[in-house]
């Protein structure tokens, strides 16, 4: 399994994305499947990680701006 830690999010999520979609498709031996898996549950860690992280940046830019800390929520405009 290739170590998650040397690429980005967007990296990260594409990749999440084609394991998705290989083991939908239900080709793969057992092995070959719990190995996609693992990779996966890895994946997932990363990016839930990078999220956290880029939640407690919105955060604190946001306690600076008005000298006061304050968590305000923010809508993501699809």
């Amino acid at each position: 399994m290739e170590e998650v830690e040397g690429i980005s999010f967007e990296e990260a999520m594409k990749r999440l994305e084609s394991i998705v979609e290989t083991l939908g498709e239900g080709n793969l031996s057992l092995d070959d499947s719990l190995k996609m898996f693992e990779e996966g549950m890895e994946l997932c860690k990363f990016c839930n990680k990078k999220l956290d992280e880029a939640e407690y940046k919105v955060e604190k830019l946001v306690a600076k701006e008005g000298g006061e800390i304050s968590v305000e929520e923010f809508e993501v405009e699809e």
